[in-house]
Parts: C-alpha cells; structure tokens; sequence
C-alpha cells in the first residue's frame, strides 16, 4: 500500500513539475505585446467607428493635395521665401500623416479611395487650380498658393472638426486636434505673408 501511495505522490510531483515547466517556458516564449502595442499604427482591433473611416478616407487625399501644391510651388522660381518655408513645412507635417491615414484605412479594411471625386469638397483644390498654381510665376504663384492652401487649409480644419465631434478612435481624434491647431495657426501665417505681397 505504500509503494502504491509513493508511486501516486511521485505521479503528481512529476505532472507538476511538467505543468510549472511548459508555463515558464511557455511564458517566457510569449509575445506579451509590448513592442506591438508600442507603435502609433491602430490594429485592426482599435476601436473606431464610421466617422472615423470617413475621416481619414476624407483626409488622405486631402493630404496628398496639400503635399502636390507645394511640391509645385517649391519647383518654381522667384517665389516669397516665407512662402518656400512654409510650402515645406506643410509638406513636412502632411507626408507622416498620409502613411498614418493609409495605415488606418488598412488596419480597418476601408478602401483609400472611398472619397474619390471629392474635388472642390471640404477645400480640395479642383484640377482648373492645380494648372492655374502650375502655370503662374513669381509674386503671382506665391499668392494664388496662399489664397489656394488657405481654402485648403480651412477645409481640412472643418473636416477635422467633424472627426472631433463623432469620431471614436483615439488616434484619429489626436491626428484631429492637431490638425485644427496647426492648420488654424498656418492660415493666419498665410493670411499675414498674403498682406506683404
């Protein structure tokens, strides 16, 4: 009977020990998530919503816009220097947020082009614009590029706005403010340089 009892002791030690031994090695060879969860990009499981996929399926080409006008007006000559400046500053702060928005759309399944044939909407520049920036020269380019970004710009704010008001997701919300707040202070910056030419 002993034999018996030591035999069922010595089982249950053995499983035990197996049982302790796979946890740590299980444990230990476990993703816990912390690089994962470090990254700006959402997952697929972040939590969002409808205003959220329109924002940035709204945003992104958008976005693209801002970053093709000064893209044009950097390629001229003779234009403002404080106009260059800050054609490439928008495009600076534009271009990070384009990869965040498509990656958004990515992670959510929505299609990049659910807002094509925007054109004129929310300030997007229309192509009769885009040829007319294409076209000027000097104080003239700088102007219209002003005139044209601060509509522009105003459109991405009241776009942002909306996101603010019936989005969800945290990261679109703070790619939101930050956008009213930058864009807000970039049109009274337009608006001055505009007053000097």
């Amino acid at each position: 009977m002993l034999s018996v009892r030591k035999f069922f002791l010595a089982t249950a030690a053995l499983a035990t020990a197996l049982t302790l031994s796979a946890c740590s090695g299980g444990m230990a060879g476990m993703d816990m998530g912390n690089d994962a969860g470090t990254t700006d990009a959402p997952t697929a499981s972040a939590s969002y919503n409808e205003a959220d996929i329109v924002f940035a399926q709204g945003m992104l080409p958008h976005h693209q816009g801002a970053a093709g006008m000064s893209d044009v007006v950097l390629a001229k000559h003779g234009i403002d220097q404080a106009v260059l400046d800050l054609a490439t500053e928008i495009k600076a702060a534009q271009e990070p947020e384009i990869a965040q928005l498509t990656q958004w759309l990515t992670a959510w399944g929505a299609d990049e082009n659910g807002m094509s044939g925007m054109e004129g909407m929310d300030g997007t520049m229309s192509s009769d614009d885009m040829t007319a920036l294409q076209n000027a020269s000097g104080v003239e380019a700088s102007k219209l590029f002003l005139e044209q970004m601060t509509i522009h710009h105003q459109g991405a704010v009241d776009m942002a706005q909306t996101e603010l008001n019936d989005g969800q997701n945290a990261d679109a919300r703070a790619m939101a403010t930050t956008i009213v707040t930058t864009q807000t202070d970039e049109i009274a910056i337009m608006k001055d340089i505009l007053a000097t030419l």
